[in-house]
């Protein structure tokens, strides 16, 4: 009896897709340029509103040694991380069972957009009337920024199941679980992950915004305090902190989807 084997090859990058290498090299040369024209700007505008790289990096130096910053950083982080975690862990089976639910998700979707058109600013005064001006009214408004982009992309994501494999499954005699397990899910892996990169860089925007409006702490504290009292060194610090935290967030996203959609490749 022969035996069929099956061998295991590496994933091909994709004809015309650039290497690790040379994205790696071309980022490295943007951001020279992005930082040669920061220094151009600096010049040319009073320094009082653009600071010089140099005078950046010297600030923050004296907020890392005096721990400020990685305060605020810990403080920002432990909200973000809180809400967003809890914007997950409703938005994705809600949206699952939305997408494999036809009359319920279309029954729920036309709210579901309707409340993600509405400015979450707009819930601010609300949530601080219910919850207070302490970590909880923080984390929602972290939730109610994150939650809804990870929803319907989760919810489009199950309901754009390749017809043609579910087909072929039902014809070889696979139940609707199998279906739903083996072929529903896993197609709907790259809209979750586009979900969760766009509900990250959300809930990113509104915890400055729940730290602002709330007690003035963590990383929003601090560019309230330094806008206000113009220490515009310090405040580009902040705001360059915050920007690495978006790139690490998606960052890692970018490298789960890339581990979890290797199968469609």
């Amino acid at each position: 009896m022969s035996q069929v084997q099956t061998q295991v090859r590496p994933t091909r990058r994709a004809e015309g897709e650039p290497g690790a290498w040379t994205v790696t090299v071309s980022r490295l040369g943007f951001l020279c340029a992005l930082i040669v024209l920061w220094w151009i700007a600096s010049i040319n505008v009073s320094r009082n509103i653009i600071p010089t790289p140099l005078a950046t990096l010297e600030a923050a130096g004296r907020l890392l040694s005096d721990g400020e910053l990685q305060e605020a950083v810990l403080a920002s982080i432990s909200i973000y991380l809180s809400g967003y975690a809890v914007a997950i862990l409703v938005a994705i089976p809600l949206g699952v069972v939305m997408g494999a639910f036809g009359l319920l998700g279309r029954t729920l979707e036309i709210y579901v957009y309707a409340l993600s058109a509405t400015p979450r600013v707009a819930f601010i005064p609300l949530v601080i009337v219910l919850l207070g001006l302490g970590s909880e009214a923080k984390i929602f408004i972290v939730f109610l920024g994150a939650v809804m982009p990870i929803l319907i992309n989760t919810y489009a994501g199950v309901r754009q199941s390749d017809p043609e494999l579910v087909e072929m499954a039902r014809s070889v005699g696979a139940g609707r679980l199998r279906i739903f397990t083996r072929i529903v899910l896993p197609g709907a892996v790259p809209y979750i992950i586009v979900g969760l990169r766009i509900g990250a860089t959300i809930g990113l925007i509104n915890t400055v915004v729940a730290e602002l409006y709330t007690a003035v702490r963590g990383l929003g504290g601090l560019l309230a305090i330094y806008g206000n009292t113009f220490r515009m060194a310090e405040y580009f610090v902040v705001v360059l902190s915050l920007a690495a935290i978006g790139v690490v967030v998606t960052e890692g996203l970018r490298i789960a989807e890339q581990r979890l959609g290797r199968w469609r490749r």
